[in-house]
């Protein structure tokens, strides 16, 4: 009586305790049951098979790549999970080389991805200056994810016990970040004035606390500030911001740059090596980034557009 829902709901189950968050195990249950469930969510995992897996795909695959990957991907994990529960034999019909890649487009084409809105750096003063005069709790944790040039998700969550303000350093441990590796980052005069600004609640250690007691802010939280503000972009796209102000108005390493965004870099000796090796570049990069951001664009008729020599 193993349904594929019922197997479903057991691999989720199993490997939950090893999710980096809740929103991870969220968006499994999500994806399956609004895609797989209706196919197959009654089919004894046995019988899944190759005819299954096209109706859920095919129908999504050339609009919804992005997403109607990842649930081919976790639908091809439940099956092997049941494989090696002796729940069904052979092969995995939601695997991709060797199999749908024979029968649908290639994804380099279709799920070519998008990158998040974002705002030109021409326009990030004015930006800020406007973000300034909002009030709240989110308006403040978006000046800080600009400021630091940080993921939202990992400042939403930030904890005073995470932030030094003598060293003017905030550590964010590596179950937070993407990578899964601790992350410094060192904080502008500009940060560490917002934060001595901030009130702390008792009771609570979040820098950035939610509505609802002991609870951080939502996800939404900072999209719906760009929102009322009638910003084209998401929070997100600032790190786009940053990065392309980093390479074209700066003589930072490409280096500095990538792990000022907590991006890879090199294999893990070099990696173990610059960590400690780029931090205060880094300070003097993100001191330069504040600076800009609160410096208003030069105007008159004696500026003159630049252009980088090809």
């Amino acid at each position: 009586n193993w349904t594929f829902r019922r197997c479903a709901e057991a691999y989720i189950k199993a490997k939950k305790p090893g999710w980096r968050n809740d929103k991870h195990g969220q968006q499994w249950t999500t994806t399956l049951a609004a895609y797989a469930y209706p196919v197959i969510g009654d089919v004894l995992v046995r019988n899944v098979n190759i005819t299954h897996i096209t109706e859920i795909i095919e129908p999504h695959w050339a609009t919804k790549n992005e997403t109607i990957n990842r649930v081919r991907n976790r639908i091809e994990l439940v099956l092997d999970w049941a494989t090696v529960r002796k729940l069904r034999s052979g092969d995995n019909p939601a695997r991709w080389k060797g199999n749908l890649d024979k029968l649908l487009a290639d994804r380099k084409i279709v799920g070519a991805v998008i990158g998040h809105k974002a705002l030109d750096a021409a326009d990030l003063y004015a930006f800020m200056q406007a973000l300034g005069t909002v009030s709240g709790t989110s308006a403040r944790c978006l000046e800080f994810v600009v400021l630091t040039a940080c993921r939202s998700g990992e400042a939403r969550l930030a904890t005073w016990a995470e932030v030094d303000i003598t060293t003017k350093t905030w550590s964010i441990p590596g179950q937070r970040m993407k990578s899964g590796r601790p992350h410094s980052v060192p904080l502008s005069d500009e940060v560490v004035a917002l934060l001595e600004a901030l009130p702390r609640l008792e009771g609570s250690d979040l820098v950035f606390p939610g509505a609802k007691e002991g609870k951080p802010l939502s996800d939404m939280a900072l999209t719906a500030v760009m929102r009322r503000m009638a910003v084209d972009a998401v929070p997100h796209g600032m790190r786009a911001s940053f990065s392309s102000w980093c390479a074209s108005s700066t003589a930072y390493p490409s280096e500095v740059r990538e792990m000022a965004l907590a991006h890879a870099i090199g294999d893990g000796t070099v990696a173990a090596y610059q960590r400690s090796d780029l931090f205060e570049k880094r300070r003097h990069l993100m001191a330069d980034w504040a600076k800009f951001l609160g410096t208003a664009p030069a105007v008159g008729g004696n500026v003159v557009q630049m252009h980088k020599v090809a």
